[in-house]
C-alpha cells in the first residue's frame, strides 16, 4: 500500500511540474514585449499623460532553476494629449539613456513558475530592475493541472494578493487558455508606501462602502503544450487602479497599464551574461528607489548639487524681496529636493557661507525641517550644540521637524540623543519640546508596523518609574504625556501602575497624575481597543474614585468604540449611579453620539440609540452646571467629506468654572479620519486662587483650634487641599505639542519680569528706532501638505497619488515716527502723554500659495501625470498715517493713496496632463484636460451656425450633433462673468471675474465639475468718477472739538451753513448775527408742518378708531401736537382696558397648545400675568416731591422742546469726521458731533453728512430722567425728519416684584420695512386672522408672520403665548426679579404677548445690592462680595427643618447642649467652621470660627446678640470690621449676618426664627456638615464624617455632633457617638452571629441616662461566631471583646477599631439614639 500511495505521489508531483513554463536549456526565447501606462478620466476625448515601453525580450536556461532574462531594442514613448486621437511620442533622450542598463541581462530563479530570487550586476539601478519585475510577474504561473478553478495568494511585482484562476483548452488549436486575476484590495502584502499619513485613522466603515483606491489585474494566456511543460505563447494584462476622493457614483480618475508578451521564435543559443559580479537584488516584488525624494511637481536633475541649491536659494532671496514671485512656491519645492538629496557635508558648507546673512538663514532654517530627512535633523542638532542658533530658532526648527521628519531608527536615536542633551534639559522649553517630540517619532515610525518594537518606550518607562519613586508629580506628567503621544501597546502596564486600580500604591498621587495617566489610553485605544476598553470600563465601575476620574475613563471607552452589549451594560449601571455630576456626562455623551452621522460612529451610535431608551430622561433636565459631553458633527455620505466637534465639560462640584474642559476637532476626508486639533484646560483651584484671601496660609493658631474642636468627631479625613493650578495643552493631530502650567509661582515670575528694567529697556529701544525710522522685510516660507501613496504598477513603474500644498508670504514695510516736542532722554513713558506723536506706516503683505493633486507615474528620470494645480496669489498694500496728542484730545488715522496691484486676489486652478523626462527638462509636454475645441464658448447661435457649415470634420460633426441633441451640459460647462462696484467714499471701484471650463459636459459630477480650469480675480482700482485723495477719521475730544466741525448744523433753525474749520471765537459771532425771530418761527412752523404728515395722520386716525371719543378727537386734522398726542395716549388707554375685558374670551383661541388641560392653563397664567401692572419708580420717586407729577414722555418732551439743539448753548464734548479728501475740494464723508447737557443728563449726537447737497442727517438724543429711567429718541432721514423711534428704559415693580422694561415706539418707519413686511406676509402660514390693526402696521406683520417661525418647536413648549391687541406702534420687554435666581419675561407686539414664568437662572442677581445694601466700603471688597454672591450655595433652617446647599430637606432632631457642625471647610486649610447647638430654652446658638476670631450669635429676650472672642459687641458697634481680614458683622433685615466671601463663607445670617449659611462658589465640593458638600450630588447627600453615605437624615446629622469627652464638659454636652451592637439575635447564612454599627450612633456618656431619644436606622456589619478581626491594631482586644458572652460586663473593656466604621454594610435595622441625657454624680 505504502509503494501505491508513493507512487502516486510522484506521479501527481509529476504532472504538476508538467504544467509551469518550460525553457529549454541551451535556447534562448524571444518575445516582443510592449506596455504603456495611461493616467487620467477614464472617457475618451479627455487628455491623459502617460508612457509606452517596446522592446524584444530575450529568455535563456543557464542552469537548473535559473534564467537569464535581456532586452534588446528598447523604445521609450511620451504621451500627453486626447485619448484616443493622439499617438504616443518617441523619447529618444530617455531612450538612449536607459538603453545601456536594459540591455544588460539579468539572472533570476523560475522553478515551476515561480520566480524566485534576482541577480544582476552593481551597475544596474533600482528603476530598471523593477521594469524586469514588471515583466517577470507575467511569467508568474502557479497551474495546477487537477483542478481548473481556484484561488490562492500569490506574489507578484504589487505583493502577495489574492489570485483568482480559470484554465480552459481549447483541442482544436492544442492551445490552453488562461485566464488569471489578481484583486489589489486583497493582499497579505500589499507593497505600497505612505507619506504625511501616520497621523490619519482608516475609517473602516468607509472603505467597505467605497474604497477610495481600487484596483484589479487580469492576466489572459495563450500556452502550448511543450514535452517538458507549457510554452507561453501569447500574454496580455490589463490593470485598472481608480481613484476617488467621493464615493464612486461620484467620479473616479484612473491609471490603466496594459502589458503585451508576445512569443517570436527561439533561437538555439543561449544568452552570455556580461562579465561582472551578479549580486543578490530582492525577488519578483517592487522595490522603492529614489521616487520618495523626488516630487511629481516639479523634475531635478542633479548634475553639481552643491552650485544647484547655491543658485535655486539665491534666486529665492533675490526673487522674494518686495513681494512673493509668482513661482516662489515652486522654487521652495525645488530647494527641498535639493536639500533631501545633498549630505551632511554639503549642508554644513550652505551654511557657513550664509548664516550670516539674514535673508539666507532665515530661509535655510525655515526650509530645513520640510526636508523631513535624518540629515537635515541631524544639522540642526548639531548647530544647536555649536550655539549657532537662537532657542527660539532651535524651538521653531524641532517643532517642524517633529511632524515632517520622516520617522526612521536614525531619527528616532538622534531625539533620543537629544533628550538625554545636558543643554536640552537645563532648558525647560526645549525638553518639552524634545520629549513630546519622541514620543511622535515612535508614534509615526509604528504607524504602518504591525509589530512596534518596545525597546523603543522602554527608556520612557523607566523614566515613569524613576519620577514615581521620587514623588516628582511634574515629571510624571511630562512622562504620561510622552506615552500619550507614542500610543505604544506595550505602555499599557507602566500606565497601570499609577492608575488607582487594585488599591496599589498609586492612588496615594495627585488626582491630576491619574488623569493623565487616563487621557494617555486614548492612543493606545486605537491599537488595542478591547485592553484599554476593559481597563478603561475598571476605572468607570469604581465608585470610591474621584467622579473627573471616571468621567475621563468614559471618554476612553467611548473612543474605543464599544460594542451594543458595552454599552447597554453602561446603561444599567447608569440607573443606578449615584454621582450626578458622573450620570450626567455619560448620559450626555451617549445622547451626543445618537445623533453622530459620521461613518465610524455608525455602530456605537446605534448602540448609544438602544441604551438612552433605557434611560430616564431626567437626566436631560439636569442643571447645566453638571458634567456634559457634547458632540456635533456634518458628514455627507456621497463626498465622504465631514467634520465633527466634541467638547467635553467635566465638573466635581457644580461650581461656575469647571474643573476640566476639553475641545476637540475632526476632519473626515476621502475615507480617512484624523483629530485635527483638541485644546484643554484644567481649572483646577484657579477660581480659588482669584477669590479667596491668601493671608491665612500662614495662621497656625487657626487651624490648631480647628483642629482640636474637630479631633472628637469619629473618624475625622481631611479633604485633599486643591492647588491654585491651572494647565494648559495643545494637540494636532492626536499628538500633544505643547503644554503649561499656570502657578502663582509663574504669575509672579511675568509681573516681575514685566516691571523689570530689561523689558522697560526694551521698549525704550523701540521708541528709538521708530523715531529713527525703520524697515523690515519678513519672508516666510510654510509647507503645509505633502501626502502621498506610491505603489507599484503591474509595469513596474510606480504610481503615485499626491496632495501638496506650499505657501510663502513676504511683508515688506517701513515705519517712522514723529514726536513733537522731542522726547527728552531718558525717554520716560510719562512724556509720551505731552507729546504729539505722529507715525507713517507703510506695509505690503502678499502671499502665493499653491495646492497640487496628482496621479500619475513619478520617477527620478521619467514623469507622467495628470494634476490639478490650484494657485493663490494676493497682494494687499496700505500706507497709514496715525497721529495722537493726548494733551489736546486729538487722534487722527488717514488712508494714504497705494499703487493698486493688477488684482487683490487672484485664484487660478487648472487641470493638465504633463510628461516630463530628466534629459528634456526645458520641454515638457503639457496638454490640458479639457481639449481646446471644448472650451470655445457655446450657445444657440454658434451651434447652429457649426452645425450647418460643411467644412467640419466627421468627428467635429459627430460632437455638434451631440451637442445638438442635448445643449444643456454643455452650456454647464463654460462659465465667465466679470461684475463692477463702486467703493464708495473710497475713490476705489471692484472688479470680480469669475471663469469656469469643466468637464461636465461628459458627466454632470463633482469629479467632473473640478476638472477643468477655474478663475476667480478680485482687482481694486481708480474710481475716474471719485477723484478722492486720501481717506481720514478725525476724533477730537475736550474744548477744541468745535474747532474741528466741517459742517454747521442747527436744528433749531434747519439751516445748513457750511465751511471751513474756524476759530471757535469766530463761530460764536457768525451764530450771533444770524440768528433772528423770524427764522426761528419759521422753523417751528417747519417743524409742526413736519410732524402733521400724512402718515402720523393715518396712525392717529387708526389708534383713534377703538374709542368713541377719541374718534371724535380725530376727526379734527388741524390739532396741536400736544392735544394729537393726548389723544392718542388716552385711545390707548381705552383699548388697553377693553382688552382687559375681553382677554378671558380671546384666551382659547389665541393660544397655541393642543390640548384643551394645558389650554385652561396657559389660559389661567396668561390673566394671571395681565392682572399684574408695571409701576414705573420714576412716578413713585415723583410721587412725594412738591412737583406735580407728569409722564415720562412729557418730561422728555419738555426738556427735549426747551432746546432741541444743544449747540446753541453748549459746546460740542467730542468731534468725529469721517472724510474722504477730494482734489477738487469738494466735501464728502461723515460727521459726528456730541452734546452733553450735564443738568438734564442729557447726550445728543448728531451724524450728518458732509456734502452741502446733501441733507440727510441722523439724530439721537438721550436723557436721563431719573436713576430708575432713561429715554432716547433716534430720528433720521432729511433733517432728522422722516423717521423716528422712541426707546425708553425703566425699573419699576410687576406686582411686588422688582423689574425692568424696555419700549420701543415709532411714527413712521422707512419703507423697506413695508417691503419685506409684504413679502412675509405673502409667505405665512395660515393661521387665524390678524386683529385689525395689523391690516395697516408694519412690524405687526412682522413679527407675526416671521419672527416665530424660525424659533424651534421645543423652545415655545415652556412659553405662553396669546394673541392679543396690544398697541399698534409699540414693542415692549418686561423682566421681573421675582427671586434672586428666577426671573419672568413678558414680550409684547402688537398682535402678540408671549410670557416665560420663573425662568431659572444660573447665578444670584444682586437685588439686595441694587437697593444699597451691600456690605464692605471698599470698591475691590464689593466686587469680590456680588462675584461670590451670584454663584453662592444657601443652606438654611427654618423650625429645625434643614434645607442644604444641594436644597434637599431633612428633619434635624438636634441632642440638648451638644454642638453640631453646620458648615465646615473641609481641606487642609479650614479656613472657617459654623457650630449650632440648642440652649436651655430650646433656642438656636450659632458660633463661627473664622481668621483667628470666634463669632456667637444667640438670642437674648428675641433679640440676636453678638460675641466676638468672648466679648459682646452692641448693635450700636455694627457693622465690625475685623481689623486684618475681610470680615464683617452687620444687621441684616432682623438678624445679624457675617461676611467673609474671600475666605469661601459669603454670609451667616442668624435671627429668632431661622438661619442661613451661604457659601462661595470656589469652596463648592469642599465643604462638609449638616449643609453637606454643596457639590450638586442629591444622591450623596447624606455624608457623615468618615465620608460614608447613609441613607438615613438622623444618622447623618448626628454624625456631625461634636461629642463630650467627660462630664466635665463646659459646653454641658454629655454625649458621645459609637457603634452599637444590634441587640435582637442575629442569623447571617445560617451561622449565629454577632452585628454591630458601621455608622456612628448618639448614646449618653457612661453613667448618665437618656431622657429624649429616637429611632434611628443605621447599618450593621455582622461577624459570625468565632470570626475574628485581623486587619486592625485593635484587632487583638476587639477580638477578646467578641468572645465574651454577657455583653454588659464586657462593655467597658470594648474598643471598637476606627476602620471598622469602614466595613461593609450586612443589614439595616433601627436602634434607638438619645437626643437628652441626665446624669449622675458616677459621671466622670
Amino acid at each position: 500500500m505504502r509503494v501505491v500511495v508513493l507512487a502516486l505521489t510522484l506521479a501527481l508531483a509529476a504532472c504538476q511540474r508538467d504544467l509551469a513554463p518550460d525553457f529549454a536549456a541551451g535556447k534562448t526565447y524571444v518575445y516582443k514585449y510592449e506596455t504603456w501606462l495611461l493616467g487620467g478620466l477614464p472617457e475618451e476625448g479627455l487628455a491623459r499623460a502617460g508612457l509606452k515601453v517596446r522592446s524584444k525580450v530575450l529568455i535563456s536556461a543557464i542552469e537548473h532553476n535559473m534564467l537569464t532574462l535581456k532586452l534588446t531594442e528598447p523604445e521609450f514613448f511620451e504621451y500627453s494629449g486626447v485619448w484616443p486621437k493622439d499617438a504616443f511620442t518617441p523619447a529618444t533622450k530617455l531612450t538612449s539613456v536607459l538603453a545601456p542598463q536594459l540591455m544588460i541581462p539579468i539572472k533570476f530563479e523560475y522553478s515551476n513558475g515561480v520566480v524566485g530570487k534576482m541577480f544582476a550586476p552593481e551597475g544596474v539601478s533600482v528603476m530598471v530592475l523593477n521594469i524586469y519585475r514588471g515583466i517577470l510577474s507575467v511569467l508568474q504561473l502557479n497551474v495546477k493541472k487537477t483542478q481548473n478553478v481556484y484561488e490562492m495568494q500569490e506574489a507578484g511585482a504589487q505583493g502577495v494578493c489574492k489570485t483568482f484562476y480559470a484554465i480552459t483548452e481549447d483541442d482544436k488549436a492544442e492551445r490552453i487558455l488562461l485566464t488569471k486575476t489578481r484583486d489589489l484590495n486583497h493582499c497579505q502584502e500589499r507593497i505600497v508606501k505612505d507619506i504625511g499619513l501616520a497621523y490619519t485613522e482608516t475609517c473602516a466603515k468607509c472603505q467597505r462602502d467605497s474604497k477610495t483606491v481600487k484596483g484589479a489585474t487580469a492576466y489572459n494566456y495563450v500556452l502550448k503544450s511543450v514535452p517538458n511543460g507549457l510554452m507561453i505563447l501569447d500574454a496580455s494584462v490589463n490593470e485598472v487602479i481608480q481613484f476617488t476622493p467621493f464615493k464612486e457614483i461620484k467620479g473616479a480618475t484612473q491609471m490603466e497599464t496594459k502589458q503585451h508578451l508576445v512569443f517570436v521564435e527561439v533561437q538555439n543559443k543561449p544568452l552570455v551574461p556580461v562579465k561582472a559580479e551578479y549580486r543578490p537584488r530582492g525577488s519578483v516584488q517592487y522595490e522603492f528607489s529614489t521616487e520618495l525624494l523626488q516630487t511629481p511637481i516639479r523634475l531635478v536633475k542633479v548634475t553639481n548639487l552643491q552650485t544647484q541649491i547655491e543658485a535655486v536659494l539665491s534666486h529665492i532671496v533675490a526673487s522674494n524681496v518686495e513681494r512673493v514671485h509668482d513661482d516662489a512656491p515652486l522654487q521652495f519645492w525645488e530647494f527641498i529636493q535639493l536639500l533631501r538629496m545633498a549630505k551632511l557635508e554639503e549642508l554644513q558648507m550652505v551654511w557657513r557661507q550664509h548664516k550670516t546673512k539674514p535673508a539666507y538663514r532665515q530661509w535655510i532654517l525655515d526650509t530645513l525641517p520640510s526636508v523631513g530627512t535624518p540629515v537635515a535633523l541631524r544639522f540642526i542638532i548639531q548647530r544647536f550644540e555649536a550655539a549657532e542658533l537662537s532657542t527660539v530658532e532651535v524651538a521653531q526648527a524641532l517643532i517642524a521637524s517633529v511632524h515632517m521628519v520622516t520617522a526612521n531608527h536614525e531619527a528616532i536615536q538622534l531625539f533620543d540623543s537629544l533628550r538625554v542633551n545636558p543643554k536640552i534639559k537645563t532648558n525647560p522649553i526645549l525638553n518639552e519640546i524634545v520629549l513630546l517630540g519622541y514620543g511622535t517619532m515612535v508614534s509615526k515610525y509604528c504607524a504602518d508596523k504591525p509589530v512596534c518594537p518596545v525597546e523603543l518606550v522602554k527608556p520612557i518607562h523607566t523614566l515613569l518609574a524613576e519620577s514615581v519613586s521620587k514623588g516628582d508629580t511634574r515629571q510624571m506628567i511630562s512622562i504620561l504625556k510622552v506615552l500619550s503621544n507614542a500610543g505604544h501597546p506595550m505602555s499599557l502596564k507602566p500606565i497601570t501602575k499609577v492608575l488607582p486600580i487594585h488599591g496599589t500604591a498609586a492612588t496615594s498621587l495627585p488626582i491630576r497624575v491619574h488623569a493623565e495617566a487616563i487621557m494617555a489610553l486614548r492612543n493606545i485605544a486605537k491599537k488595542e481597543p478591547r485592553m484599554v476598553q476593559e481597563m478603561a470600563l475598571q476605572l468607570y465601575m469604581d465608585k470610591a474614585l474621584h467622579p473627573e476620574l471616571r468621567m475621563l475613563a468614559c471618554i476612553v471607552i467611548f473612543e474605543t468604540r464599544p460594542a451594543v452589549g458595552l454599552v447597554t451594560s453602561l446603561a444599567n449601571l447608569l440607573k443606578m449611579e449615584e454621582n450626578l455630576q458622573v450620570a450626567s456626562f455619560t448620559y450626555s455623551h451617549m445622547k451626543s453620539l445618537t445623533r453622530s452621522t459620521a461613518p465610524n460612529h455608525a455602530s456605537i451610535a446605534a448602540a448609544c440609540s438602544v441604551a438612552v431608551k433605557i434611560l430616564s430622561k431626567k437626566l436631560d433636565r439636569l442643571s447645566l452646571r453638571f458634567s456634559r459631553a457634547i458632540q456635533l458633527d456634518l458628514y455627507s455620505n456621497p463626498f465622504m467629506l465631514g467634520a465633527a466637534v466634541s467638547t467635553f465639560y467635566i465638573n466635581d462640584a457644580a461650581t461656575i468654572l469647571p474643573r476640566t474642559i476639553v475641545a476637540k476637532t475632526s476632519a473626515y476626508i476621502a475615507g480617512a479620519a484624523a483629530d485635527v486639533f483638541e485644546v484643554g484646560v484644567r481649572t483646577e483651584g484657579l477660581q480659588e486662587a482669584l477669590l479667596k484671601s491668601h493671608a491665612l496660609a500662614d495662621d497656625v493658631n487657626r487651624i490648631t483650634k480647628m483642629k482640636r474642636v474637630i479631633k472628637a468627631l469619629s473618624d475625622w479625613r481631611a479633604m485633599p487641599n486643591s492647588k491654585p493650578l491651572a494647565s494648559l495643552y495643545v494637540k494636532f493631530f492626536g499628538q500633544e505639542v505643547a503644554f503649561a502650567d499656570i502657578n502663582q509661582d509663574l504669575i509672579k515670575q511675568a509681573i516681575t519680569l514685566a516691571n523689570g528694567p530689561s523689558i522697560q529697556d526694551l521698549g525704550r529701544d523701540v521708541i528709538r528706532s521708530l523715531l529713527s525710522g525703520a524697515s523690515f522685510h519678513v519672508a516666510k516660507p510654510v509647507l503645509a501638505t505633502e501626502v502621498r501613496r506610491i505603489m507599484p504598477t503591474a509595469a513596474g513603474f510606480p504610481m503615485e497619488l499626491g496632495l501638496y500644498t506650499a505657501a510663502v508670504a513676504v511683508a515688506v514695510g517701513k515705519v517712522k515716527a514723529t514726536a513733537t516736542p522731542a522726547l527728552p532722554e531718558p525717554i520716560q513713558f510719562r512724556h509720551l502723554l505731552k507729546t504729539n506723536v505722529e507715525l507713517m506706516v507703510d506695509i505690503k503683505p502678499s502671499v502665493v500659495a499653491n495646492m497640487f493633486a496628482v496621479m500619475g507615474v513619478n520617477t527620478a528620470i521619467l514623469q507622467a501625470a495628470v494634476l490639478s494645480r490650484a494657485k493663490i496669489n494676493s497682494v494687499v498694500p496700505a500706507s497709514i498715517s496715525a497721529r495722537v496728542d493726548i494733551n489736546e484730545g486729538q487722534y487722527k488715522i488717514a488712508a494714504l493713496p497705494v499703487s493698486a496691484p493688477e488684482h487683490v486676489v487672484a485664484i487660478e486652478v487648472e487641470s493638465i496632463a504633463v510628461v516630463r523626462n530628466v534629459e528634456d527638462i526645458p520641454n515638457p509636454r503639457i496638454t490640458p484636460l479639457i481639449p481646446a475645441e471644448y472650451m470655445r464658448p457655446t450657445s444657440r447661435e454658434i451651434l447652429t451656425s457649426k452645425t450647418s457649415s460643411g467644412s467640419v470634420s466627421a468627428a467635429s460633426s459627430e460632437i455638434l450633433q451631440d451637442m445638438a441633441r442635448d445643449v444643456h451640459p454643455i452650456r454647464r460647462r463654460a462659465f465667465s462673468k466679470k461684475y463692477s462696484f463702486p467703493v464708495y467714499g473710497t475713490g476705489l471701484r471692484g472688479y470680480f471675474r469669475v471663469a469656469t471650463d469643466n468637464a461636465a459636459f461628459v458627466k454632470d459630477i463633482p469629479l467632473y465639475r473640478m476638472a477643468g480650469n477655474h478663475s476667480a480675480f478680485l482687482s481694486v482700482k481708480k474710481n475716474e468718477d471719485e477723484s478722492i485723495e486720501r481717506l481720514e477719521m478725525l476724533v477730537q475730544v475736550g474744548p477744541k472739538a468745535a474747532e474741528k466741525i466741517i459742517k454747521k448744523i442747527n436744528l433749531a433753525e434747519d439751516e445748513v451753513i457750511e465751511e471751513r474749520p474756524v476759530l471757535m471765537k469766530l463761530k460764536k459771532l457768525l451764530n450771533g448775527s444770524s440768528s433772528s425771530s423770524s427764522s426761528s418761527s419759521s422753523s417751528s412752523k417747519s417743524s409742526a408742518s413736519s410732524v402733521s404728515s400724512p402718515s402720523r395722520r393715518t396712525s392717529s386716525k387708526s389708534s383713534s378708531s377703538s374709542s368713541s371719543s377719541s374718534s371724535k378727537s380725530s376727526s379734527s386734522s388741524r390739532r396741536s401736537v400736544s392735544k394729537r398726542s393726548s389723544s392718542s395716549r388716552s385711545s390707548r388707554s381705552s383699548r388697553s382696558s377693553r382688552v382687559a375685558k375681553s382677554s378671558s374670551a380671546s384666551s382659547l383661541e389665541s393660544l397655541f397648545s393642543a390640548s384643551s388641560s394645558s389650554s385652561r392653563s396657559s389660559r389661567h397664567t396668561s390673566k394671571r400675568v395681565n392682572k399684574r401692572t408695571f409701576q414705573q419708580n420714576h412716578k413713585m420717586f415723583h410721587a412725594g416731591s412738591s412737583q406735580k407729577s407728569r409722564s415720562s414722555a412729557s418730561s422728555f418732551e419738555a426738556i427735549y422742546n426747551k432746546n432741541k439743539f444743544l449747540a446753541t448753548e453748549n459746546a460740542p464734548a467730542f468731534a468725529v469726521i469721517l472724510q474722504a479728501v477730494r482734489t477738487d475740494g469738494k466735501l464728502q464723508g461723515y460727521q459726528i458731533t456730541g452734546y452733553t447737557d450735564k443738568t438734564n443728563a442729557r447726550l445728543q449726537l448728531i451724524l450728518a453728512a458732509l456734502a452741502a447737497d446733501n441733507n440727510w442727517r441722523l439724530c439721537a438724543d438721550g436723557v436721563l430722567l431719573s436713576k430708575h429711567k432713561a429715554t432716547a429718541k433716534i430720528a433720521w432721514g432729511q433733517a432728522c425728519k422722516q423717521y423716528d423711534l422712541t426707546v425708553t428704559a425703566e425699573t419699576g415693580l410687576l406686582g411686588p416684584s422688582p423689574a425692568a422694561r424696555l419700549r420701543m415706539t415709532w411714527n413712521q418707519l422707512p419703507v423697506v420695512f413695508k417691503r419685506y413686511a409684504k413679502k412675509y406676509a405673502s409667505n405665512a402660514k395660515t393661521a387665524a386672522p390678524h386683529p385689525q390693526p395689523c391690516k395697516y402696521n408694519i412690524c405687526c406683520k412682522i413679527f407675526h408672520h416671521r419672527a416665530y417661525d424660525y424659533i424651534p418647536a421645543y423652545v415655545w413648549d415652556s412659553f405662553i403665548r396669546s394673541r392679543d391687541n396690544n398697541s399698534v406702534d409699540q414693542l415692549s420687554f418686561t423682566v421681573a426679579a421675582t427671586s434672586e435666581r428666577t426671573l419672568d419675561l413678558i414680550f409684547k407686539t402688537p398682535t402678540r404677548s408671549i410670557y416665560k414664568l420663573a425662568l431659572r437662572l444660573p447665578l444670584a442677581l444682586p437685588l439686595d445690592e441694587l437697593t444699597g445694601l451691600t456690605p464692605f466700603d471698599d470698591l475691590a471688597d464689593k466686587v469680590r462680595y456680588l462675584i461670590s454672591k451670584a454663584a453662592a450655595a444657601e443652606c438654611s433652617s427654618i423650625r429645625d427643618t434643614v434645607t442644604t446647599f444641594n436644597n434637599r430637606k431633612y428633619k434635624n432632631e438636634m441632642p440638648q447642649y451638644c454642638y453640631q457642625i453646620l458648615a465646615q471647610d473641609c481641606s487642609e486649610e479650614m479656613k472657617f467652621m459654623v457650630l449650632l447647638r440648642k440652649d436651655d430654652n430650646v433656642h438656636n446658638h450659632i458660633n463661627v470660627k473664622i481668621a483667628d476670631i470666634d463669632i456667637d450669635l444667640y438670642l437674648r429676650d428675641t433679640n440676636v446678640v453678638v460675641k466676638v472672642n468672648g466679648r459682646e459687641v452692641p448693635t450700636s458697634h455694627l457693622p465690625y470690621q475685623h481689623p486684618t481680614d475681610k470680615i464683617e458683622i452687620r444687621p441684616n433685615r432682623d438678624g445679624i449676618s457675617v461676611y467673609a466671601p474671600s475666605l469661601g463663607l459669603h454670609e451667616v445670617y442668624f435671627d429668632k426664627n431661622s438661619w442661613t449659611i451661604k457659601v462661595a462658589d470656589w469652596i463648592k465640593g469642599q465643604t462638609c456638615g449638616l449643609c453637606g458638600k454643596a457639590d450638586g450630588e442629591i444622591r450623596q447627600e447624606y455624608r457623615t464624617s468618615n465620608r460614608r453615605v447613609t441613607k438615613n437624615a438622623v444618622s447623618f446629622a448626628h454624625s456631625w455632633v461634636l461629642p463630650a469627652e467627660s462630664c466635665r464638659d463646659t459646653t454641658e454636652c454629655r454625649m458621645k457617638v459609637e457603634s452599637v451592637q444590634l441587640e435582637k439575635k442575629t442569623n447571617v447564612q445560617g451561622q449565629e452571629s454577632k452585628c454591630f454599627s458601621v455608622e456612628p450612633v448618639l448614646r449618653c456618656l457612661p453613667g448618665c441616662l437618656p431622657t429624649k431619644t429616637t429611632a434611628v436606622t443605621v447599618g450593621f456589619h455582622c461577624l459570625a461566631k468565632g470570626e475574628r478581626l485581623t486587619k486592625y491594631s485593635e484587632a487583638e482586644e476587639f477580638n477578646r471583646f467578641l468572645s465574651c458572652v454577657d455583653l454588659s460586663v464586657c462593655a467597658d473593656a470594648a474598643v471598637i477599631p476606627q476602620d471598622f466604621y469602614n466595613y461593609s454594610v450586612d443589614m439595616r435595622e433601627t436602634t434607638q439614639a438619645h437626643l437628652a441625657c441626665s446624669c449622675t454624680p458616677q459621671c466622670a
